[in-house]
């Protein structure tokens, strides 16, 4: 193991009999385990939790980059903002993960393999990141990677808004703002955003165009509720994404290679959702869905385009008997399908889950739950989960022990499908028939928190995927079936704490050990990571200084050639002017580390950017 991450470890554990802060981290709310609001105590899965106040201080642009902080989560990007990006969450590719906004699924069905698309996605207007680590979002049904479950500034009595703009390298801007009011009866709240920079050289090879690689977005959301009744409230959210980015490395019709190439994307997405509570129970029915359009252009000409629809029909429910015994349970039907130039397909899935929680005394927590699912195209699979935990008092906090068991089921997307039945695929892919993944996962863990606020916790985990689907590296035929299992297994230790009245310690570090189906460590994926953080706060919190410092070693080399081994330091400073009126300041990559997350493709050096936001 790095030396370093030896360190970095005795540094999360020793400093954990210092300082003193305000509440119990257990108190904090989650809805993303079961989809329903409850005590971070009484969760036996793995969540991390971004508030709005951490988006902000990081201060990064895209989602992906705010999630870089969080343990076991790492990104690979082929350039800058806006190119192809993928977010792992422990070693499991990134189109495992469920991604929800505002309860909106935010998979893009018309990619290869139908997950998130992470490029296009940017953090304006968003209040809070919930990331479920692991093979147990059975509510979701959610394969190995989990789920990252985020939300908007929710509708509120009054009025009240804010603006914000910042400039900075690469020709860099971006503006927004967001405006909310209401009253007993109807609430609403919109907001708007504008990205745009020049970019710079995506790819090492491009050596003759050396172009810079450009990237705009527009975003606008909205939310709105009418509360017919007391007991009944009607929710609308309605999202548009318009995105249009340049990079390197694609071809002609003619099979000839350029670095002139542009793409351009849209997504146009809603919920309707009406939600009826009374003492004991609560029932939701809604009906959400995400149209993509996707065009890519090489040297100004249309060459390709795509896209996929995705409609989800949800009910969802809860029962309350007691303490002792609670219900969630539900339903849904999911229509996606997607679109080529040359073919079209479509298919729908149900699928019915039921989840029993309960507490044993008032130390222990159980959860037991199974999900059925029926897909057109690869039959019913039976998934489950179970998780307990145990609270045990100890000084001047409390001991948790957790640990869930999971299982996931993944059938191969439309395109996966549709590329084998195509003229493009080749021996071996060609007409070969893909099944349907199976994950298995289980981790355990230890944490304790301190009722003066601060908190260390350790995890481990080990999941494994049965016949994972691959695209052909070797031959570039299509879509392969691994015969066997590949598997992730680690540990993961966080801690936050305290150092007096002015600085908090934050950090996490995360062993993954990979392998696939060949034996061999997974690609992109690094065995161990990092990050190392502290907060300064003087003048009665009206400066708050974010210094954090990011570690990824021990990464597989590629057939294309090697991934680097990185440490970036990022800055950042904000001022309380008046009250409302905040400026801030960022360095990305202070130190100009040079690295490259996938193989040619170049990474921003050190750049800095600053900006004001104003609230009302």
């Amino acid at each position: 193991m790095y030396k370093l991450s030896t360190a970095t470890l005795f540094t999360l554990t020793s400093v954990a009999a210092i300082g003193a802060h305000a509440d119990n981290k257990l108190e904090e709310m989650v809805v993303t385990s079961s989809r329903l609001e409850m005590p971070l105590r009484e969760v036996a899965a793995s969540i991390s939790i971004v508030t709005k106040e951490d988006i902000e201080l990081r201060g990064f642009s895209t989602v992906a980059d705010t999630l870089r902080y969080e343990p076991a989560v790492s990104v690979a990007t082929n350039g800058g903002i806006g190119s192809a990006t993928e977010v792992r969450i422990r070693g499991e590719r990134g189109f495992r993960t469920k991604v929800y906004l505002d309860g909106i699924d935010l998979t893009d069905t018309s990619s290869p393999q139908a997950g998130p698309n992470f490029g296009n996605l940017l953090t304006g207007g968003i209040n809070r990141i919930e990331i479920l680590r692991g093979p147990e979002g059975l509510v979701y049904g959610a394969d190995a990677g989990g789920v990252i479950n985020m939300s908007t500034t929710a509708p509120q009595a009054g009025l009240s808004g804010g603006v914000e703009a910042e400039g900075g390298k690469f020709g860099t801007w971006q503006y927004g703002g967001h405006i909310t009011g209401g009253n007993e009866t109807v609430d609403g709240t919109f907001m708007a955003e504008r990205f745009e920079t020049e970019g710079f050289n995506s790819l090492s090879t491009d050596t003759v165009l050396e172009d810079d690689d450009g990237y705009d977005n527009t975003t606008l959301h909205g939310r709105a509720g009418w509360n017919i009744l007391e007991t009944l409230r009607l929710e609308l959210v309605g999202r548009n994404v318009e995105g249009e980015n340049d990079y390197d490395n694609c071809y002609t019709p003619n099979f000839d290679r350029s670095d002139n190439c542009n793409d351009e994307y849209s997504m146009d997405a809603g919920r309707i959702a009406l939600t009826y509570q009374s003492e004991a129970a609560t029932n939701t029915v809604s009906y959400s869905a995400n149209k993509t359009d996707r065009k890519f252009y090489t040297e100004g000409v249309n060459d390709y385009n795509y896209k996929g629809e995705l409609e989800k029909f949800d009910y969802l429910g809860s029962w309350k008997q007691s303490d002792a015994l609670s219900l969630v349970y539900g339903a849904e039907l999911l229509k996606e399908s997607v679109e080529t130039d040359t073919s079209e397909d479509n298919r729908d899935q149900s699928g019915y889950f039921l989840e029993a929680q309960g507490s044993l005394m008032e130390s222990m927590f159980v959860t037991a739950g199974a999900r059925y699912t029926d897909n057109d195209d690869f039959g019913s699979k039976t998934t489950y989960r179970v998780g307990a935990v145990y609270l045990q008092q100890a000084g001047d906090g409390e001991l948790k022990f957790k640990t869930t068991y999971g299982t996931g089921f993944r059938a191969p997307s439309l395109s996966e499908i549709a590329y084998n039945a195509s003229p493009d695929a080749s021996a071996p892919a060609k007409g070969s028939e893909l099944g349907a993944e199976e994950s298995t996962g289980w981790d355990a863990g230890v944490g304790y928190f301190s009722t003066a606020g601060w908190y260390v916790e350790g995890v481990y985990f080990d999941q494994k995927v049965d016949d994972e689907i691959y695209y052909d590296l070797v031959d570039y035929s299509g879509y392969l079936q691994g015969d066997g299992e590949s598997s992730s297994t680690g540990v993961e230790f966080t801690a936050e704490v305290p150092l007096g009245d002015m600085v908090t310690f934050n950090g996490n570090y995360t062993y993954t050990d990979t392998q696939d189906f060949d034996g061999e460590q997974r690609l992109r994926t690094p065995k161990n990571m990092a990050n190392v953080g502290l907060l300064i706060t003087p003048w009665n919190d009206r400066i708050q200084i974010n210094i954090n410092y990011r570690i990824a070693k021990d990464i597989a080399e590629e057939s294309m050639g090697s991934v680097d081994e990185y440490e970036v330091l990022d800055l950042s400073v904000t001022l309380q002017v008046i009250e409302g009126l905040q400026v801030y300041a960022r360095v990305e990559n202070a130190t100009d580390e040079q690295y490259q997350e996938i193989p040619e493709y170049n990474t921003a050096g050190a750049a800095g950017y600053a900006g004001l936001r104003y609230s009302f």
